[in-house]
């Protein structure tokens, strides 16, 4: 059953049941707030998020940590 899902007239069929039910002045919008949540979501299941990166160190930081030892 799935595996006729996916066949170019249905896609056709979807496309155009999406125009009808948006508008063609909402489509280019919807397509870019799904690429900006499939890239977050991406990039959230990596753990590539600002939030998770260390800081840099300088040498100063770096210098001070070895003569503590």
């Amino acid at each position: 059953m799935l595996e006729n899902l996916l066949r170019p007239s249905h896609l056709l069929l979807l496309a155009i049941a999406a125009l009808l039910l948006f508008g063609p002045s909402k489509l280019p919008e919807l397509g870019r707030s799904f690429g900006t949540m499939l890239r977050e979501f991406k990039r959230s299941v990596r753990g590539d998020s600002a939030g998770d990166k260390q800081p840099e160190t300088g040498p100063l930081i770096e210098e001070t940590a070895q003569e503590k030892k």
